[in-house]
């Protein structure tokens, strides 16, 4: 069974990943190695500011998705995370899924952040690939050793937002991916059903 520490890594690396799953318009390159990290710096900052906020859950969960609105990209994670089904479905329904999406990956992510106090996310460097910028940055929980997570970044909606992470290697949004995936399977691929249901989920 995993110990406390391993249990708390979990939860912030897919909490802090929960950033990265909500927002508006993404991908392709972002401006400058410069402006990616400021980005991942910006958001550590927001979130710290809410966690040490003193707020209820609800109010802290209304601050967290204005921040996975603010500087990450619903659409096209959405969309991914959808995967082939996104292709067969309705403009209405890709509206109504990207937007119960992010209400999922907010309440889903959200409610661990407080289980994230007295952690440490520092960024270490950026480097460019073919869409946009890899920030890596070193997360250290108390009483655990310091472990990686990357954050991909573009600025292909006309500003930067984060698109995917890697959570020591693990692809956050292949893992969605495939939740999601499970949760349609299990409806049938009633993707009406998926979307009343993700409104009611996380």
């Amino acid at each position: 069974m995993p110990n406390n520490a391993q249990t708390r890594r979990t939860f912030l690396t897919t909490a802090i990943a929960g950033v990265a799953i909500a927002g508006a318009p993404l991908p392709v390159f972002a401006q400058s190695e410069a402006s990616a990290k400021q980005l991942v710096n910006a958001v550590v900052g927001d979130i710290n500011r809410v966690i040490d906020s003193g707020k209820s859950e609800n109010a802290m969960l209304r601050d967290f998705e204005k921040i996975f609105a603010q500087y990450a990209d619903v659409p096209i994670m959405a969309r991914y995370a959808l995967g082939p089904d996104a292709r067969s479905a309705s403009s209405a329904q890709l509206r109504q899924f990207t937007k119960a999406f992010q209400g999922y990956i907010a309440r889903k992510y959200g409610r661990r952040f407080r289980e994230f106090i007295g952690g440490e996310v520092t960024v270490r460097n950026a480097r460019k690939i073919k869409a946009g910028f890899e920030v890596r940055t070193s997360v250290k929980l108390r009483g655990s050793s310091p472990f990686e997570v990357t954050f991909l970044v573009s600025d292909k909606s006309g500003r930067d937002k984060f698109y995917n992470m890697f959570i020591e290697g693990v692809n956050l949004l292949l893992t969605e991916r495939t939740e999601i995936g499970a949760m349609l399977d299990a409806r049938k691929g009633n993707l009406n059903q998926l979307i009343t249901d993700l409104n009611k989920t996380g």
